[in-house]
């Protein structure tokens, strides 16, 4: 599948995957993240069972704080 991620195309092997299974394939471990699949928010508890498909959009965001 292709999807744009963080505005940028990637290619997946598989037809489908779940928001926790790109987060784990492209490393993103943070815990401060926003979540938005085709600019609906996900939710953390919802992202082992939130499907995206090929032509999705998905952001995956790193909050950041600081003083």
């Amino acid at each position: 599948m292709k999807i744009t991620l963080n505005n940028r195309v990637e290619s997946f092997d598989k037809e489908q995957m779940t928001v926790a299974q790109i987060m784990d394939a492209k490393s993103f471990r943070f815990r401060m993240l926003v979540v938005r699949l085709n600019d609906n928010i996900v939710k953390k508890d919802k992202y082992g069972e939130t499907m995206v498909k090929d032509g999705d959009d998905l952001k995956i965001i790193h909050l950041v704080s600081g003083g």
